[in-house]
């Protein structure tokens, strides 16, 4: 993942944790990459703002219909996103997911990972990075009870030991 991609992820662990200091500081993280790098400009922000709405849901929370009516949103809403940036909407859900022991979220997050990185390498890589960004973000907790998520996921493909 590029150094972006990890901060975005960052950010979003920072308005999903409530944390003023690191909203500022990864925002300003996320604004120096984008300016150096002749980003288009878009309303990240505001973008962010609406994932972390959509990913504070839980599959336990919801009655089944809803849920469905969730995941149709939530995969149009993750599509519009991609077209931003590919594949940001799911590292950030796979990322919640982690941060909150979330298995649902997880394998939603997983199935759309699994097929933007075919590579198994460049998957397990991914996987990598955004677990490592979760655990900075203060979840290191979670990171014990996400690990046999993980490995079950990427056992899916093949891919054994994280």
């Amino acid at each position: 993942m590029s150094e972006l991609e990890r901060e975005y992820i960052a950010y979003a662990l920072a308005l999903y944790y409530q944390c003023d200091h690191c909203l500022v500081y990864h925002g300003r993280v996320v604004e120096r990459i984008r300016t150096q790098s002749g980003a288009r400009n878009w309303a990240w922000q505001a973008e962010f703002v609406k994932v972390i709405l959509f990913l504070r849901t839980s599959r336990s929370s919801v009655s089944t219909l809803e849920w469905e009516g969730w995941i149709e949103a939530w995969r149009r809403f993750a599509n519009r996103l991609h077209h931003r940036h590919p594949g940001l909407a799911c590292n950030l859900a796979y990322a919640i997911g982690i941060a909150r022991a979330d298995e649902t979220l997880m394998d939603i997050a997983f199935e759309s990972l699994r097929t933007l990185y075919r590579d198994d390498d460049t998957l397990l890589g991914v996987i990598r990075d955004i677990d490592r960004v979760v655990v900075f973000m203060k979840a290191a907790t979670s990171k014990n009870r996400t690990d046999p998520i993980v490995r079950r996921q990427l056992k899916t493909r093949g891919i054994i030991g994280i």
